[in-house]
């Protein structure tokens, strides 16, 4: 996926909505259910995923000092299974 070039609009993005990333993945998702990794998911890409997409989803934040750790893997393979 490429991603879309930093705008304007992402410094507001940064500081009252999601991250720039969100909005393109959920067009990517096109009412799918998905997963996203990411060390910058923050609450309101998770308020604005529940806003704006009817479909299970699962924005997983990772700590980015260690990368994915065994709870995250277990969180994943968890909620993979629920679908």
């Amino acid at each position: 996926m490429t991603w879309p070039e930093p705008s304007p609009d992402d410094e507001r993005d940064a500081r009252a909505g999601p991250h720039r990333k969100t909005r393109p993945l959920l067009a990517r998702a096109a009412g799918r259910p998905f997963a996203r990794v990411d060390d910058e998911i923050t609450d309101r890409d998770r308020l604005w995923v529940s806003a704006h997409h009817d479909r299970p989803a699962l924005p997983l934040r990772v700590d980015p000092r260690r990368g994915l750790s065994e709870v995250d893997f277990a969180v994943l393979e968890g909620w993979f299974a629920r679908l």
